[in-house]
Parts: structure tokens; C-alpha cells; sequence
């Protein structure tokens, strides 16, 4: 009996640790993902300052509208 007992008390013990090993890693997961996202916004908003000042994005837009008008 007492052996049973140490068992489920080791047992107990092991999936408590278990939960606490998980729990940092989760908020890593959280933070890792928040830099991701930042990382894409600073990316996003790079691109949109670059084309709106060098005029791509007019030129783009004249282009497709072209040749949509020349397909029609």
C-alpha cells in the first residue's frame, strides 16, 4: 500500500512539474508571436512609404486599369 501511494504522490508531482514547464513556454509562444506580427507591421509599413513615394503604386494601378480597358 505504501507503495502505491509514493507512486500516485510521485505521479502527481511529475504532472505538476509537467504544467509548470509548460506554462513559460506558452507565454514565449504569446511574445514570439506579438514580434511576428511587429515585424510584419514595420515590413508593411516600409513597403507602403516606398511605394507611395516613388509613385509605383499610381503607375501600377494606371497599368492593370490599361490594360483592362484594352481586354474589354
Amino acid at each position: 500500500m505504501p507503495t502505491r501511494i509514493a507512486l500516485t504522490v510521485l505521479s502527481a508531482l511529475g504532472i505538476a512539474v509537467g504544467r509548470l514547464r509548460r506554462r513559460p513556454e506558452a507565454g514565449q509562444a504569446t511574445a514570439e508571436y506579438a514580434l511576428v506580427l511587429l515585424g510584419a507591421a514595420v515590413v508593411a509599413i516600409a513597403l507602403v512609404t516606398w511605394a507611395t513615394s516613388s509613385g509605383r503604386i499610381g503607375d501600377l494601378f494606371d497599368r492593370v486599369f490599361d490594360e483592362l480597358q484594352s481586354r474589354l
